[in-house]
């Protein structure tokens, strides 16, 4: 029997680190032949991260989609996803998948779920039915569920919107998250590595949350400077979302030592070194819930995600009531694992079930389920 083409599709960093263990679990399955399209935030920046991506698995198809040159704004977004569902309808063509596997709710996810509809090819989306309001994050999300025919929730929670949203629940599947394969495995940094990075106490990563370079900027100034008396603080560049130049900006103005990016091995592996983990990235609500990380979330960008019992939440980046939030998540210790985004075995379920499924009783014509 032929394998089944099962074409993964990445387009930034984070969300690669999520797709590793799947890529690897569907390399290693006998009956799926495994194809990587590579696109978006992947090819751009001074260091762009299609390189990490290239070091692990061979590549099959790149669509490029941002202009390097424009602004990060919603405007170049918008032609930014146009240029998505054009590269990847021509890649689809090609290389005929017979499931295309997306995750989460970025413009490179959205643009190729729609290429893949309009083509008749069936989407599997990993983590729908989330909550995180981000900048048009739920929109694409729950447009890609949607879209999708085979749907890996989660959560319990994530799993019932998904139904909610008229899915067949024959075809909701229930997995955990890929964020938390693997943690186990992933030592601290020895102490050469940690004192190459500053040797942090605390990491910052802010992302933009919707505002523009000069709302952006100065939020992440504020917050900046409300940490400047706070000792073996290094933070982390953002991602490539609208808004993202301005936190750069004020990264490069506020005098303290930062990281632009690190692989995902490397970056468990701070994670694991650090008495809080402060921002407003999934990573603190996933990666940080399966290691026991404490995290302070900051402001709205995950509003109505699930939070750990490693989360404390605030959305003041100044005064006494940001400095009381800040004790509170350094008091909380190594002692707060939160296993609710699963057992660590998510890819390996994901790659199960696709080699498995009948495609034959996934009908291609979407149809609501009531």
């Amino acid at each position: 029997m032929k394998p089944r083409r099962i074409l993964v599709v990445t387009g930034s960093r984070a969300e690669f680190g999520l797709l590793r263990s799947t890529l690897d679990a569907l390399d290693r399955h006998p009956d799926i032949e495994r194809q990587v399209v590579v696109a978006g935030a992947h090819l751009i920046g001074r260091n762009p991260t299609i390189g990490e991506v290239e070091s692990s698995y061979p590549i099959d198809e790149v669509v490029p989609m941002q202009n390097e040159s424009a602004p990060r704004t919603r405007d170049s977004d918008g032609l930014a996803f146009a240029r998505g569902v054009e590269g990847f309808t021509k890649v689809f063509l090609r290389l005929s998948p017979d499931v295309v596997l997306v995750l989460g709710d970025r413009i490179e996810a959205f643009a190729a779920a729609s290429a893949s509809a309009l083509l008749g090819v069936r989407i599997a989306h990993v983590h729908g039915g989330d909550v995180a309001t981000g900048i048009a994050d739920d929109s694409m999300r729950h447009a890609t569920t949607k879209l999708a025919h085979i749907h890996f929730a989660a959560t319990p929670s994530s799993a019932e919107r998904i139904l909610a949203m008229g899915e067949r629940p024959d075809f909701i599947f229930m997995v955990g998250s890929p964020a938390l394969d693997g943690l186990d495995s992933i030592a601290p940094l020895d102490d050469p590595e940690w004192s190459a990075l500053g040797s942090p106490e605390i990491l910052v990563q802010l992302h933009p949350a919707g505002g523009s370079d000069d709302v952006e900027r100065e939020r992440a100034r504020d917050l900046f400077e409300s940490l400047a008396g706070v000792d073996r603080v290094v933070l982390m560049h953002p991602n490539f979302d609208p808004g993202s130049d301005g936190i750069r900006s004020a990264i490069l103005k506020s005098g303290l030592p930062s990281i632009e990016h690190l692989p995902r091995k490397t970056f468990l592996g701070l994670l694991k070194r650090l008495r809080v983990f402060i921002g407003n990235s999934s990573a603190g609500l996933l990666e940080c819930a399966g290691m026991g990380v404490p995290v302070l979330d900051i402001g709205d960008r995950q509003a109505g995600r699930e939070r750990g019992v490693n989360v404390i939440h605030t959305d003041s980046i100044t005064g006494p009531e940001f400095i009381k939030a800040l004790d509170e998540a350094g008091n909380l210790g190594s002692d707060c694992i939160d296993s609710r985004f699963g057992e660590g075995a998510t890819g390996n379920s994901i790659a199960r079930i696709l080699a498995g499924i009948d495609l034959d009783d996934i009908p291609v014509r979407k149809r609501w389920h009531a």
